[in-house]
């Protein structure tokens, strides 16, 4: 089974009775994003949606990008809309060259600036044996994963200033590997030296660069691609799957001027697992 951030709502969370939480009820906004423009990519479910919710809460509007589900888009769209702020949706895969052509001719049509975008569309296909991963499963984990940050990333400096900030989602397993992941792990460590790279190349024209490493979170990601979720998250020192509000405060941080000196780094959200990098 393929997916990109879609989500058929995470319902109760095998065992530990919890459910999904985007944003705490007691998470206070400061203006830290106060009249920020952001794009999120893969923004309808999951990490990504608890990040537009925060972006919002802080005065943030957002433009979401994402494959599949109006469903969840909507969902995070009310959400924002809640918030006070603006929510733009673009429906399609990423990945496709002409689609994020139009989408970022759109925003710039009706924002003229960009200040914040998040790189954060995934998609993951877990396979026990590397010779059950086809060339085909290969081609799409990295055109969706990296190739099209890589290219939508480059397309969006068109439309930001200095002081911008571009956020990537990476991955826990990018540091210490996966045996179920190999192809979408081999992206993820991809996405760190990414970050790295263009962190540098970018340091002239003051735009910061950073990314977040999550470790086991409780998306809808999880619950259409592994099997035993029952102890999904159970191997790290808290013994528990983090929430998506638990990641989405991160992002807020390096996204705001709180990070002013910060680029080139990688948070980790991931329960205690210590990780080099």
């Amino acid at each position: 089974m393929k997916t990109q951030n879609k989500s058929k709502s995470l319902s109760k969370v095998p065992k530990d009775g919890l459910y999904p939480e985007i944003i705490r009820q007691n998470y206070l906004g400061s203006k830290k994003l106060l009249n920020k423009k952001a794009i999120i990519s893969g923004g309808d479910s999951g990490i990504g949606q608890a990040v537009a919710v925060h972006f919002a809460r802080e005065g943030a509007d957002v433009a979401v990008i994402y494959k599949e589900s109006v469903q969840d888009a909507r969902e995070t769209q009310r959400l924002v809309e809640k918030e006070g702020q603006e929510c733009i949706l673009f429906k399609d895969d990423i990945s496709k060259k002409a689609f994020r052509k139009n989408t970022l001719e759109k925003i710039s049509k009706h924002w003229k600036n960009v200040d914040i975008l998040v790189n954060n569309a995934g998609i993951q296909f877990p396979k026990s044996e590397i010779e059950k991963i086809s060339d085909d499963q290969i081609n799409e984990t990295f055109n969706v994963n990296i190739i099209s940050m890589i290219s939508f990333t480059r397309d969006c400096l068109k439309v930001m200033n200095k002081g911008a900030r571009i956020i990537c989602t990476t991955s826990v397993t990018a540091y210490r590997g996966s045996d179920h992941l190999i192809d979408y792990s081999a992206t993820k460590g991809a996405i760190a030296t990414f970050v790295r790279s263009l962190s540098t190349n970018l340091a002239e024209r003051k735009i910061l660069v950073n990314g977040v490493a999550p470790g086991p979170i409780w998306t809808p990601l999880v619950k259409e691609t592994f099997e035993d979720i029952a102890s999904f998250g159970k191997d790290n020192p808290l013994k528990r799957a983090g929430q998506p509000s638990e990641v989405a405060p991160a992002y807020v941080f390096l996204a705001s001027e709180d990070s002013s000196f910060i680029t080139g780094e990688i948070i980790h959200i991931n329960g205690g697992d210590f990780v080099g990098g």
